[in-house]
């Protein structure tokens, strides 16, 4: 039930708690929070993506970043016996997000796992490759 503004937060607030709009408004606000932990070993990368499906996720390395990309699109139609309207819902949510892990890191040494809308990233610990010191002499005519 809706209560006037000066017992909540505000009559927007009001509005967009209604039961009308649905989970949908409340999901976007909760993408993409990450978590991330240093464990002996490795990094854990906890991304949460609520109501995206893991073929709706994509995790690659592109110089030295890791990137985390989701799309989803949702289209709910509710129609009468008649075939008119009641209801027509349409969703489309992305996310795109990139972590600096170096680039000494290769897709081997990243594991994931997608369950009940969070996204599990584990980054191996590699120690950065030092590079060799070349001289580089400038030659001097004369």
């Amino acid at each position: 039930m809706l209560m006037p503004s000066i017992f909540r937060k505000g009559f927007i607030d009001d509005v967009f708690e209604d039961d009308f709009f649905g989970d949908n408004l409340k999901k976007q606000s909760s993408f993409g929070k990450t978590d991330i932990k240093e464990l002996k070993d490795n990094y854990l990368l906890e991304i949460e993506l609520p109501g995206f499906n893991k073929e709706d996720i994509k995790a690659e390395i592109n110089n030295g970043y890791l990137i985390v990309t989701a799309a989803h699109n949702e289209n709910k139609d509710e129609k009468d016996k008649e075939g008119k309207y009641i209801r027509k819902e349409r969703y489309t949510g992305q996310f795109t997000r990139s972590f600096y892990i170096g680039d000494n890191i290769t897709q081997e040494d990243i594991k994931g796992k997608f369950e009940n809308g969070l996204l599990k990233l584990e980054v191996l610990k590699k120690e950065a490759k030092e590079l060799a010191e070349e001289k580089k002499y400038i030659q001097i005519e004369g």
